[in-house]
Protein backbone atom coordinates (compact mmCIF):
# COMPACT_ATOMS: atom_id res chain seq x y z
CA UNK A 1 0.00 0.00 0.00
CA UNK A 2 1.43 3.59 -0.75
CA UNK A 3 1.62 5.91 1.88
CA UNK A 4 -1.50 7.86 2.13
CA UNK A 5 -0.84 11.13 0.30
CA UNK A 6 -2.45 14.84 2.13
CA UNK A 7 -3.07 17.12 -0.78
CA UNK A 8 -2.28 21.08 0.00
CA UNK A 9 -4.36 22.72 2.26
CA UNK A 10 -6.22 25.15 0.04
CA UNK A 11 -6.67 29.03 0.83
CA UNK A 12 -9.27 28.55 3.45
CA UNK A 13 -11.20 31.73 1.76
CA UNK A 14 -11.73 29.75 -1.53
CA UNK A 15 -13.91 26.89 -2.45
CA UNK A 16 -13.16 24.58 -5.04
CA UNK A 17 -12.35 26.19 -8.18
CA UNK A 18 -15.54 24.96 -10.23
CA UNK A 19 -18.15 25.47 -6.94
CA UNK A 20 -20.50 27.75 -7.76
CA UNK A 21 -20.88 29.31 -4.81
CA UNK A 22 -17.89 31.48 -4.46
CA UNK A 23 -18.09 34.38 -2.82
CA UNK A 24 -21.70 36.14 -0.65
CA UNK A 25 -24.81 34.86 -1.52
CA UNK A 26 -26.61 37.32 -3.82
CA UNK A 27 -29.64 37.27 -2.16
CA UNK A 28 -31.50 39.66 -4.79
CA UNK A 29 -31.15 36.87 -6.86
CA UNK A 30 -31.78 33.99 -5.02
CA UNK A 31 -35.16 35.32 -3.81
CA UNK A 32 -35.96 36.00 -7.60
CA UNK A 33 -35.26 32.27 -7.94
CA UNK A 34 -37.38 31.82 -5.08
CA UNK A 35 -39.80 34.25 -3.42
CA UNK A 36 -39.98 32.91 -0.01
CA UNK A 37 -36.70 33.65 0.96
CA UNK A 38 -37.57 37.11 1.06
CA UNK A 39 -39.34 36.61 4.03
CA UNK A 40 -36.03 36.16 5.58
CA UNK A 41 -33.55 38.50 4.01
CA UNK A 42 -33.24 41.44 6.40
CA UNK A 43 -30.11 43.82 7.46
CA UNK A 44 -27.59 42.72 9.86
CA UNK A 45 -25.77 44.61 11.94
CA UNK A 46 -23.42 45.80 9.36
CA UNK A 47 -26.25 46.88 7.45
CA UNK A 48 -26.10 44.11 5.31
CA UNK A 49 -28.71 41.72 3.50
CA UNK A 50 -28.48 38.60 5.11
CA UNK A 51 -30.46 36.35 6.57
CA UNK A 52 -31.05 34.56 10.28
CA UNK A 53 -28.76 31.20 9.94
CA UNK A 54 -30.35 30.53 13.66
CA UNK A 55 -33.49 29.97 12.04
CA UNK A 56 -33.98 26.79 10.39
CA UNK A 57 -36.82 27.73 8.33
CA UNK A 58 -34.31 30.68 6.80
CA UNK A 59 -32.06 28.10 6.26
CA UNK A 60 -34.50 25.46 4.17
CA UNK A 61 -35.64 28.94 2.18
CA UNK A 62 -31.99 29.43 0.99
CA UNK A 63 -30.89 25.62 0.19
CA UNK A 64 -34.53 25.79 -2.08
CA UNK A 65 -33.38 28.95 -3.88
CA UNK A 66 -29.88 27.61 -4.30
CA UNK A 67 -30.88 24.39 -5.77
CA UNK A 68 -33.36 26.28 -8.01
CA UNK A 69 -30.87 28.71 -9.17
CA UNK A 70 -27.88 26.68 -10.23
CA UNK A 71 -29.35 23.69 -9.94
CA UNK A 72 -33.05 23.31 -11.44
CA UNK A 73 -34.34 21.78 -8.70
CA UNK A 74 -37.98 22.95 -8.45
CA UNK A 75 -39.71 20.58 -5.69
CA UNK A 76 -37.36 20.58 -2.64
CA UNK A 77 -38.81 20.01 0.39
CA UNK A 78 -37.64 17.75 3.66
CA UNK A 79 -39.79 16.21 7.30
CA UNK A 80 -39.08 18.75 10.59
CA UNK A 81 -36.41 17.89 11.92
CA UNK A 82 -34.27 15.87 9.60
CA UNK A 83 -30.80 17.68 8.14
CA UNK A 84 -30.36 20.89 6.02
CA UNK A 85 -27.33 20.79 4.32
CA UNK A 86 -24.88 23.57 4.21
CA UNK A 87 -24.81 23.08 0.20
CA UNK A 88 -21.82 25.32 -0.35
CA UNK A 89 -20.02 22.25 1.14
CA UNK A 90 -21.28 19.63 -0.14
CA UNK A 91 -20.53 20.84 -3.77
CA UNK A 92 -16.93 20.89 -2.74
CA UNK A 93 -17.00 17.21 -1.66
CA UNK A 94 -18.66 16.56 -5.11
CA UNK A 95 -16.16 18.66 -7.33
CA UNK A 96 -13.02 17.23 -5.54
CA UNK A 97 -14.46 13.58 -6.18
CA UNK A 98 -14.66 14.50 -9.59
CA UNK A 99 -10.79 15.66 -9.43
CA UNK A 100 -10.21 12.39 -7.91
CA UNK A 101 -11.11 10.76 -10.80
CA UNK A 102 -9.37 12.75 -13.24
CA UNK A 103 -6.23 11.97 -11.95
CA UNK A 104 -6.84 8.58 -12.21
CA UNK A 105 -7.69 9.36 -15.81
CA UNK A 106 -4.80 11.07 -17.37
CA UNK A 107 -6.44 14.55 -16.16
CA UNK A 108 -9.51 14.12 -17.68
CA UNK A 109 -13.01 13.69 -15.66
CA UNK A 110 -15.35 11.06 -16.42
CA UNK A 111 -18.64 12.23 -17.17
CA UNK A 112 -21.98 10.83 -17.94
CA UNK A 113 -24.30 8.51 -17.02
CA UNK A 114 -22.13 5.45 -17.37
CA UNK A 115 -20.15 7.01 -14.63
CA UNK A 116 -21.94 5.48 -11.01
CA UNK A 117 -21.79 7.06 -7.47
CA UNK A 118 -22.80 5.17 -4.37
CA UNK A 119 -23.81 8.03 -2.15
CA UNK A 120 -23.94 5.92 1.86
CA UNK A 121 -26.59 7.76 3.81
CA UNK A 122 -28.09 9.59 1.29
CA UNK A 123 -30.14 11.56 3.93
CA UNK A 124 -33.42 12.76 2.92
CA UNK A 125 -31.95 16.10 1.16
CA UNK A 126 -30.95 13.86 -1.80
CA UNK A 127 -27.89 16.76 -2.09
CA UNK A 128 -24.89 14.58 -3.07
CA UNK A 129 -26.92 13.26 -6.51
CA UNK A 130 -28.66 16.05 -7.04
CA UNK A 131 -25.12 18.26 -7.44
CA UNK A 132 -23.34 15.48 -8.73
CA UNK A 133 -25.92 14.66 -11.77
CA UNK A 134 -26.12 18.66 -12.09
CA UNK A 135 -22.48 18.85 -12.68
CA UNK A 136 -20.82 15.95 -14.49
CA UNK A 137 -23.94 13.96 -15.54
CA UNK A 138 -23.49 10.69 -13.25
CA UNK A 139 -25.41 8.20 -12.03
CA UNK A 140 -26.45 7.75 -8.43
CA UNK A 141 -27.76 5.26 -5.88
CA UNK A 142 -28.47 6.65 -2.50
CA UNK A 143 -28.81 4.50 0.34
CA UNK A 144 -29.81 5.30 3.83
CA UNK A 145 -31.25 3.43 6.95
CA UNK A 146 -34.16 5.47 7.61
CA UNK A 147 -37.23 4.92 5.26
CA UNK A 148 -38.38 8.14 6.10
CA UNK A 149 -35.18 9.63 4.98
CA UNK A 150 -35.34 6.87 1.35
CA UNK A 151 -39.44 8.23 0.98
CA UNK A 152 -38.05 11.71 0.94
CA UNK A 153 -35.15 11.49 -1.89
CA UNK A 154 -37.17 8.85 -3.67
CA UNK A 155 -39.97 12.02 -4.10
CA UNK A 156 -36.86 14.38 -4.80
CA UNK A 157 -35.40 12.11 -7.56
CA UNK A 158 -38.70 11.39 -8.95
CA UNK A 159 -40.68 14.60 -9.32
CA UNK A 160 -37.95 16.87 -10.82
CA UNK A 161 -36.96 16.88 -14.85
CA UNK A 162 -33.61 18.04 -13.76
CA UNK A 163 -32.10 14.95 -12.01
CA UNK A 164 -33.87 12.58 -15.24
CA UNK A 165 -34.01 9.48 -13.62
CA UNK A 166 -30.22 9.12 -12.73
CA UNK A 167 -30.89 8.39 -9.02
CA UNK A 168 -32.15 5.48 -7.48
CA UNK A 169 -32.50 5.02 -3.59
CA UNK A 170 -32.35 2.17 -1.60
CA UNK A 171 -33.70 1.30 1.96
CA UNK A 172 -30.46 -0.42 3.85
CA UNK A 173 -32.14 -3.22 5.95
CA UNK A 174 -29.58 -3.51 8.65
CA UNK A 175 -28.34 -0.78 10.36
CA UNK A 176 -24.89 -2.47 11.30
CA UNK A 177 -24.04 -2.92 7.70
CA UNK A 178 -22.95 -0.38 5.32
CA UNK A 179 -22.51 -1.94 1.70
CA UNK A 180 -23.95 -5.05 2.85
CA UNK A 181 -27.52 -5.43 1.47
CA UNK A 182 -27.22 -2.72 -0.65
CA UNK A 183 -24.93 -3.40 -3.22
CA UNK A 184 -25.51 -6.60 -5.22
CA UNK A 185 -22.62 -8.42 -6.89
CA UNK A 186 -22.70 -7.91 -10.43
CA UNK A 187 -23.01 -4.03 -9.67
CA UNK A 188 -20.16 -1.78 -10.46
CA UNK A 189 -19.48 1.70 -8.89
CA UNK A 190 -16.44 4.11 -9.87
CA UNK A 191 -16.68 5.89 -6.51
CA UNK A 192 -18.59 5.76 -3.39
CA UNK A 193 -19.26 8.41 -0.85
CA UNK A 194 -20.35 9.26 2.57
CA UNK A 195 -20.67 11.89 5.65
CA UNK A 196 -20.64 9.46 8.38
CA UNK A 197 -21.98 10.35 11.78
CA UNK A 198 -19.19 11.38 13.70
CA UNK A 199 -20.46 11.61 17.44
CA UNK A 200 -20.38 8.62 19.83
CA UNK A 201 -23.64 9.54 21.69
CA UNK A 202 -27.05 11.37 21.64
CA UNK A 203 -25.34 13.60 24.89
CA UNK A 204 -22.28 13.98 22.12
CA UNK A 205 -24.46 15.26 19.68
CA UNK A 206 -26.49 17.50 21.91
CA UNK A 207 -23.45 19.20 23.38
CA UNK A 208 -21.79 19.88 20.07
CA UNK A 209 -24.69 21.56 19.45
CA UNK A 210 -25.05 23.49 21.93
CA UNK A 211 -21.78 25.13 21.07
CA UNK A 212 -22.52 25.75 17.70
CA UNK A 213 -25.56 27.50 19.08
CA UNK A 214 -23.61 29.67 21.61
CA UNK A 215 -21.17 30.73 18.96
CA UNK A 216 -24.19 31.47 16.46
CA UNK A 217 -25.92 33.59 19.68
CA UNK A 218 -28.83 31.78 20.33
CA UNK A 219 -27.69 29.16 23.00
CA UNK A 220 -31.02 30.64 25.17
CA UNK A 221 -32.85 26.98 25.14
CA UNK A 222 -32.58 24.36 27.50
CA UNK A 223 -32.22 22.61 24.07
CA UNK A 224 -30.86 24.49 21.39
CA UNK A 225 -32.73 24.66 18.32
CA UNK A 226 -30.36 22.91 15.30
CA UNK A 227 -30.17 25.39 12.41
CA UNK A 228 -28.63 22.63 9.72
CA UNK A 229 -31.34 19.91 12.24
CA UNK A 230 -30.48 16.25 11.90
CA UNK A 231 -31.75 12.89 12.91
CA UNK A 232 -30.39 10.82 15.40
CA UNK A 233 -28.89 8.20 12.42
CA UNK A 234 -27.18 11.64 10.41
CA UNK A 235 -25.00 12.74 13.98
CA UNK A 236 -24.24 10.31 16.44
CA UNK A 237 -23.43 6.48 15.59
CA UNK A 238 -22.46 4.15 18.54
CA UNK A 239 -18.39 4.32 18.59
CA UNK A 240 -18.60 7.70 16.27
CA UNK A 241 -17.15 7.84 13.05
CA UNK A 242 -13.81 6.14 14.24
CA UNK A 243 -15.97 2.60 14.36
CA UNK A 244 -18.24 3.84 11.29
CA UNK A 245 -15.26 4.34 9.28
CA UNK A 246 -13.68 1.25 10.32
CA UNK A 247 -16.70 -0.79 9.51
CA UNK A 248 -16.54 0.51 6.35
CA UNK A 249 -13.09 -0.46 5.80
CA UNK A 250 -13.91 -4.06 6.01
CA UNK A 251 -16.64 -4.34 4.57
CA UNK A 252 -15.03 -2.50 1.66
CA UNK A 253 -12.58 -5.43 1.31
CA UNK A 254 -15.04 -7.34 0.39
CA UNK A 255 -15.69 -5.64 -2.61
CA UNK A 256 -12.63 -5.09 -3.39
CA UNK A 257 -13.11 -5.57 -7.30
CA UNK A 258 -16.86 -3.75 -7.38
CA UNK A 259 -15.50 -0.15 -7.12
CA UNK A 260 -12.52 2.08 -8.33
CA UNK A 261 -12.34 4.44 -5.20
CA UNK A 262 -14.07 3.67 -1.68
CA UNK A 263 -14.31 7.53 0.12
CA UNK A 264 -15.18 9.15 3.31
CA UNK A 265 -15.62 12.32 4.82
CA UNK A 266 -13.58 12.19 8.02
CA UNK A 267 -14.13 14.79 10.82
CA UNK A 268 -11.42 14.65 13.66
CA UNK A 269 -7.78 14.25 12.77
CA UNK A 270 -8.00 11.77 15.48
CA UNK A 271 -9.56 9.13 12.76
CA UNK A 272 -6.39 9.04 10.66
CA UNK A 273 -4.45 7.04 12.06
CA UNK A 274 -6.66 4.37 12.74
CA UNK A 275 -8.38 4.41 9.28
CA UNK A 276 -5.10 3.92 7.70
CA UNK A 277 -3.83 0.96 10.14
CA UNK A 278 -6.94 -0.40 9.09
CA UNK A 279 -6.41 -0.10 5.32
CA UNK A 280 -3.44 -1.10 5.01
CA UNK A 281 -4.09 -4.54 6.95
CA UNK A 282 -6.65 -4.57 4.24
CA UNK A 283 -4.25 -4.07 1.93
CA UNK A 284 -5.59 -1.18 -0.20
CA UNK A 285 -3.53 -0.62 -2.93
CA UNK A 286 -3.59 3.35 -2.90
CA UNK A 287 -5.04 5.56 0.28
CA UNK A 288 -4.92 9.24 0.02
CA UNK A 289 -5.95 11.83 2.02
CA UNK A 290 -7.74 15.36 -0.42
CA UNK A 291 -8.41 18.63 1.97
CA UNK A 292 -10.94 21.16 1.50
CA UNK A 293 -11.72 24.76 3.14
CA UNK A 294 -14.71 25.95 3.62
CA UNK A 295 -14.33 29.83 4.82
CA UNK A 296 -12.10 29.08 8.43
CA UNK A 297 -13.39 25.48 8.49
CA UNK A 298 -10.52 22.86 6.83
CA UNK A 299 -11.90 19.53 5.95
CA UNK A 300 -10.99 16.19 4.12
CA UNK A 301 -11.78 12.97 2.98
CA UNK A 302 -10.13 9.75 2.75
CA UNK A 303 -10.11 8.03 -0.60
CA UNK A 304 -8.87 4.28 -1.13
CA UNK A 305 -8.58 2.03 -3.85
CA UNK A 306 -7.32 -2.23 -3.85
CA UNK A 307 -7.85 -2.44 -7.25
CA UNK A 308 -3.83 -3.20 -8.47
CA UNK A 309 -2.44 -1.51 -11.48
CA UNK A 310 -3.81 -3.56 -13.96
CA UNK A 311 -7.12 -4.16 -12.90
CA UNK A 312 -7.11 0.13 -12.62
CA UNK A 313 -5.96 0.14 -16.80
CA UNK A 314 -8.41 -2.49 -17.18
CA UNK A 315 -11.42 -0.45 -15.44
CA UNK A 316 -10.54 2.98 -17.56
CA UNK A 317 -10.35 0.98 -20.93
CA UNK A 318 -13.79 -0.43 -20.18
CA UNK A 319 -16.11 2.22 -18.61
CA UNK A 320 -14.41 5.65 -18.88
CA UNK A 321 -12.42 5.47 -22.46
CA UNK A 322 -14.63 7.80 -24.92
CA UNK A 323 -17.21 5.73 -26.94
CA UNK A 324 -16.40 5.39 -30.48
Amino acid sequence: MSQPNASATPDKDLLHPRNRHQGRYDLAQLTAAWPELGTYVAPNAHGDDSIDFANPAAVKALNRALLKQYYGIEQWDLPAGYLVPPIPGRADYVHYLADLLADSNQGQIPRGRGIRVLDVGVGANCIYPIIGHREYGWRFVGTDTDPVAVRVSKQIATVNRALGGAVEVRLQPAATEIFGGVIKPSEYFDVTMCNPPFHGSSAEAEASSRRKAQNLGTNNAAKPVLNFGGQANELWTPGGEATFLWRMAEESAHLRHNCYWFTSLVSKKDTLPGLYKSLQKLRATDVRTISMAQGQKVSRFVAWSFLTEAEQQEWRQKRWAPKA
